[in-house]
């Protein structure tokens, strides 16, 4: 049953709050020359960030350099981070500038050839043979019908688990546009998992 695939943010707030409050304790130790802190930082938003690119981008091929794009971009300035917000806001904002940068430099240049759906990068990316794998690609196919700024608010809020305040500060927008955006991201998908199970329902 593919509704299992629709994740609550309300169970695991705690523990994703309780990891930031370390990832942003490590980034901030990196900035003071901390190198055991880097690769602590560095290894619990790998997946994160390149999640999220692909996401975003349309060119799963370029999802593992604009992920390795945005942590050379934070390594540089991590000196100007200070602790604000998140670590995994700050970082995630970065990763959203390198990838509308691709954006622009790809649009300078001619296309050699059709790039295939994002969708392949981030099934790359997911752990296989996990209970709930086939229905968490079952999502990744409803998310591809979504429009991408609500697909955007609703991986960065129920996916990757960040508050609203902080996915608004990643989008650049209000945060009750992203509110309003993983509402009806939320309506669309069940509208489509209930026509997704109508078939089978009827056949039972």
């Amino acid at each position: 049953m593919i509704t299992s695939a629709l994740p609550t943010s309300r169970a695991t707030s705690d523990t994703t709050a309780a990891l930031d409050d370390s990832i942003t304790a490590w980034a901030l130790a990196a900035r003071g020359g901390d190198t055991d802190a880097v690769e602590q930082f560095v290894g619990a938003l790998h997946r994160d960030v390149r999640r999220y690119v692909a996401h975003l981008c349309g060119d799963p091929q370029a999802a593992d350099d604009l992920a390795q794009d945005t942590f050379l971009r934070a390594l540089g300035s991590l000196h100007r981070f200070e602790g604000r917000s998140s670590a995994r806001a700050w970082l995630l904002s970065i990763a959203r500038r390198a990838v509308i940068d691709s954006y622009r430099y790809a649009a300078a240049r001619p296309r050699l050839s059709d790039v295939p759906d994002w969708q392949v990068a981030v099934e790359l990316a997911q752990p296989c043979d996990l209970p709930g794998f086939d229905d968490g690609i079952a999502l990744l196919d409803l998310l591809a019908s979504l429009p991408v700024d609500r697909r955007e608010a609703f991986v960065l809020t129920q996916l990757l688990g960040l508050p609203y305040a902080e996915a608004a500060e990643v989008s650049d927008c209000p945060i009750g546009t992203v509110r309003s955006r993983v509402a009806r991201a939320r309506a669309t998908l069940m509208d489509l998992l209930d026509e997704a199970e109508r078939p089978a329902a009827l056949a039972a």
